[in-house]
């Protein structure tokens, strides 16, 4: 008997969640990140294997609404686990690290695309280097999260390079759209690209300042007091919390940024000082809980889900080539990462753990690749493999990552025992351990 349509969705959510948890479960018991098995699951219950058998295979348009809202809530979880003070801790060397960390494996990267692809428009090539340049922040902030890292200075770090790694990526591509679109005119399109991200950050800016000025005040004080004497729907909070998400995704996305960024930024101006602190509990509370409990483990899998890496195999389709960019796409992120970390002065393991943190690709990436393959920039070869890079990268990622964080957790602990600060990363920020926003 045939199902409908709303039944295999049900039936799709329910696997997808329900052996995404369960594998993580294993995976974490097995001493690796739980998103390696969430990973696998979509790619078990995707068109690479089982979802012709289970009668999921029309799904995988129906399912990007809810990938959007996965990436949504994890960008704004990311956003809250960082405050502006951490950020201005970090300063100067962590953007010129996330700009680098895009930069250099972009360009490089642009030139073995154009040997591996000889035929291939000069503006193509671009565009595939860019897709696997980017860092993804989203699966970055949970990989942090699963190993207890994101309130530590490291943490901070590689979460703000991660931040202007994704502004710098999606900036270029609002630019290579325009150029894309209007190849006559580049400069313009070059200087539009670049005015919008500035209104935006400057709109993120004057927001941030205002609040800190009523604080100074104690007007933002008594507004905080009023409303929380004065509303009585039940988690009122959260509402806005999401009203305010989603308004500065939707400025983001107009301005041509992408919804992810407004997202996260969102989430990194909902401090205590902002809401409130009782209020900043329960959001967070609340928040963590549908986050952690339904919308990463369903992110990840839908991620596996969306690929079928049965393309990679075809004749039409070189496996050579998906091999030489994945190698490329991995070690050009990993060389840079610790290089440029241990230039800054941190031991081996600190710059070796961040080169492998921050291989790890996602939501961004695809996102760009849906719609240059919407657009016929893409191919559905090139689409193919640049989504099998992002999967394999991510997947890597945290498994190279876990025998560096055991190294650093042991300094941690040897440090603690001894009755010095507890964090390990004092080469690089000697002030220790980071605050944090929760």
């Amino acid at each position: 008997m045939a199902l409908s349509e709303t039944t295999l969705i049900v039936l799709g959510v329910f696997l997808l969640v329900g052996c995404a948890v369960l594998v993580g479960e294993l995976f974490i018991r097995l001493g690796q990140a739980a998103l390696v098995g969430q990973l696998l699951v979509g790619v078990i219950l995707g068109p690479t294997l089982f979802a012709n058998v289970l009668g999921l295979s029309t799904l995988a348009s129906v399912f990007q609404p809810l990938q959007f809202l996965a990436t949504f809530f994890i960008l704004l979880l990311a956003g809250m686990s960082i405050t502006p003070q951490q950020i201005r801790a970090t300063g100067l060397r962590a953007s010129l690290l996330g700009i680098a960390l895009f930069a250099i494996p972009f360009i490089i990267g642009s030139e073995v695309i154009h040997v591996l692809y000889p035929g291939l428009p000069w503006i193509e090539d671009l565009f595939v280097a860019l897709t696997i340049s980017i860092t993804a922040l989203p699966v970055l902030g949970v990989m942090l999260q699963e190993f207890d890292m994101l309130d530590t200075q490291f943490g901070s770090f590689l979460m703000t390079s991660s931040m202007v790694n994704e502004l710098a990526a999606v900036t270029t591509f609002a630019i290579l759209l325009q150029v894309y679109a209007h190849p006559t005119s580049v400069g313009l399109s070059i200087a539009a690209a670049l005015a919008t991200t500035a209104l935006f950050l400057l709109t993120i800016l004057a927001i941030y300042f205002l609040v800190r000025s009523l604080r100074q005040t104690r007007v933002w004080d008594r507004l905080v007091a009023r409303f929380r004497a004065s509303v009585r729907t039940r988690e009122a909070g959260f509402a806005l919390l999401i009203v305010l998400g989603f308004g500065l995704a939707l400025y983001s996305q107009l301005l041509g940024l992408t919804y992810i960024v407004g997202a996260f930024y969102c989430g990194l101006l909902l401090t205590p000082e902002t809401t409130g602190r009782r209020e900043h509990r329960s959001i967070s509370f609340v928040f963590d809980a549908i986050t952690w409990g339904f919308f990463i483990p369903l992110f990840f899998a839908l991620i596996g889900f969306n690929m079928n890496l049965r393309l990679i195999g075809l004749a039409w389709v070189p496996i050579l080539t998906f091999i030489a960019l994945a190698l490329y796409a991995l070690f050009s992120k990993i060389f840079v990462g610790a290089g440029l970390s241990r230039a800054l002065g941190w031991p081996s393991s600190e710059s070796l753990g961040a080169g492998f943190f921050v291989t790890s690709r996602g939501a961004v990436e695809l996102a760009m690749a849906v719609i240059l393959l919407d657009a016929g920039i893409f191919t559905t070869q090139i689409f193919t493999i640049v989504a099998g890079v992002g999967l394999l990268t991510t997947i890597v990622s945290p498994i190279g990552a876990k025998p560096f964080v055991k190294t650093m957790s042991t300094v941690r602990r040897e440090r603690e025992a001894q009755g010095r600060p507890g964090s390990p990363f004092e080469p690089a920020f000697p002030s220790g351990r980071a605050p944090v926003n929760r």
